[in-house]
């Protein structure tokens, strides 16, 4: 059975990746939407290539009992001088077949594949989030374009994080905005509206969080929405501006959503 080791490995790979994203949307806690089609067809090529590879390891061994009927009239016969480590069908009591098999601890390697098959891990969030040193983007302070009308105004927290740090025309001053994600805690006793930004996957994932004042604290990692308006701080551009405030009006916890990254 062990010989079909690699095949088992692959299809339960492949079957992995094709559950999160062709029958699924689980692969958005990892990449971004962009990367499903390839997600997709590599799931394909790692299920076809295991698939192939136990028909191969199938044939072979058929070939292999075909081979050793065939040789036992090759064993000892008479006159034949008789070795005491030959079991007289040309084999010796060691079994030198010449399979190679490889290692039981080798089956370890299919737990990972089982793990994401069956248990999916979740995506990235408050831990994460505080583990990341506060990167904000690298740009100076200068104009952004005019917002769009009406009140409450949605926003993603990476937009209102920029705003509220380098915009010098103060688009948000007098606005009312609704923010998306996660909460978490500061060790100083506040806590934040909180998104983590991706390029490409969870892998180079940055934070992105704005302070939440005259509300009370949900629980770590509960999605809300909360709506409120913007508290100037600090100098623009500068370290005192950040993470920005936001005086809510109100705070709604809401399901997480599908994809619970914001795009760069």
């Amino acid at each position: 059975m062990r010989r079909y080791g690699p095949a088992v490995l692959l299809l339960l790979t492949g079957g992995a990746v094709l559950r999160i994203a062709l029958f699924s949307e689980l692969y958005l806690r990892y990449v971004q939407e962009g990367l499903r089609p390839y997600l997709v067809v590599s799931g394909v090529v790692l299920v076809l290539l295991g698939v192939v590879a136990a028909v191969a390891r199938g044939r072979g061994e058929t070939d292999d009992h075909e081979y050793d009927g065939d040789d036992h009239d090759g064993g000892y016969h008479d006159g034949d001088d008789y070795d005491g480590g030959d079991d007289g069908h040309g084999h010796s009591h060691g079994h030198g077949h010449g399979h190679g098999h490889g290692p039981r601890v080798a089956w370890l390697l299919t737990l990972p594949a089982l793990a994401l098959l069956l248990f999916p891990p979740p995506a990235l969030g408050s831990y994460s989030a505080d583990r990341e040193a506060a990167q904000r983007a690298a740009q100076g302070v200068g104009t952004f374009p005019a917002l769009a009308a009406g009140n409450p105004l949605e926003l993603t927290v990476g937009e209102f994080s920029s705003r509220a740090i380098f915009d010098s025309g103060r688009s948000l001053k007098g606005r009312t905005v609704r923010l998306t994600g996660f909460v978490t805690h500061g060790d100083d006793g506040a806590w934040y509206v909180t998104r983590l930004l991706v390029s490409c996957c969870a892998a180079d994932a940055s934070t992105s969080k704005v302070e939440i004042r005259d509300a009370d604290a949900p629980v770590t990692d509960t999605w809300i929405t909360v709506t409120g308006t913007w508290v100037p701080k600090g100098k623009l551009g500068s370290d005192a501006a950040w993470p920005p405030v936001l005086d809510a009006r109100s705070v709604k916890k809401v399901a997480e959503p599908s994809n619970p990254y914001e795009k760069r």
